[in-house]
């Protein structure tokens, strides 16, 4: 393997890592989540363990995030964490809705989920949490920051991905481009229960200083609070937190 294509096997794996936690997973689990051969997934995973990137249970076999990785982040953090201008507006989304909301980022071609606040309805949909990733187009965080991409960068994500083979046909390129012409009317993105039955999820893109979507603001809960005239009253309390959230992350 050339340099390169290991740094993107190492990358492939660490997220695939995270994506498993807190439960963690298994050398084979992992390699198809990595899209790699059982062999070098464990050759993979020694290396990292030896640097101290990922742990494993020696029980049960499973592997997780190593401490050294806590540490890099600590120092990324720094410059990277925005978790904490966040914050006030994810829980103040929580407490206003009674729904669970979150912020997720932007990471390549993916979304992953960075803050949560739980509302106070007691039924909850329980389809993200902190660290899950979802490709763009897919939840309703990624399809809000798709759907404000320009065009061009569009068609070059549709040309590198196809969430339909994971997703299904409901997450074809036909059905998300339509989903995306309907959040660019309403300015929010709804995913209605097309994830898991019942579960309802919304979101506003939230932009950074160069005009671009590179966080998402959603609120998701099951599918009786999320009727029409709601959805409209969400959309608007997630565009208004969406735009002031933008302004202070420009700023």
């Amino acid at each position: 393997m050339t340099g390169p294509n290991v740094v993107a096997r190492v990358g492939a794996m660490l997220r695939a890592v995270a994506t498993t936690e807190p439960d963690g997973a298994s050398t084979t689990e992992l390699g198809k989540l990595a899209g790699l051969a059982r062999p070098t997934a464990h050759r993979l995973l020694t290396a990292l363990a030896d640097e101290h990137l990922v742990s494993r249970d020696q029980k049960t076999g499973r592997w997780s995030l190593g401490p050294e990785l806590y540490l890099l982040g600590v120092g990324a953090a720094q410059h990277h964490d925005v978790t904490d201008q966040a914050r006030a507006v994810v829980t103040r989304l929580a407490r206003e809705t009674g729904e669970s909301a979150f912020f997720s980022a932007r990471r390549g071609d993916q979304t992953v989920c960075v803050l949560s606040e739980e509302g106070s309805f007691p039924l909850r949909s329980h389809v993200l949490q902190v660290g899950i990733r979802f490709p763009l187009g897919v939840a309703s965080a990624g399809l809000a920051i798709l759907s404000h991409l320009p065009a061009a960068e569009v068609d070059d994500y549709f040309s590198r991905e196809q969430p339909e083979t994971k997703w299904g046909p409901t997450h074809s390129e036909a059905a998300i481009r339509k989903r995306i012409e309907q959040t660019r009317r309403a300015g929010y993105a709804v995913n209605p229960a097309l994830l898991v039955e019942g579960s309802w999820g919304m979101a506003a893109a939230v932009f950074d200083r160069r005009g671009l979507p590179g966080w998402a603001l959603s609120l998701t809960g099951v599918e009786t609070r999320f009727r029409a005239g709601r959805r409209r009253e969400l959309g608007r309390l997630l565009l208004e937190q969406a735009h002031e959230l933008s302004g202070r992350l420009q700023g």
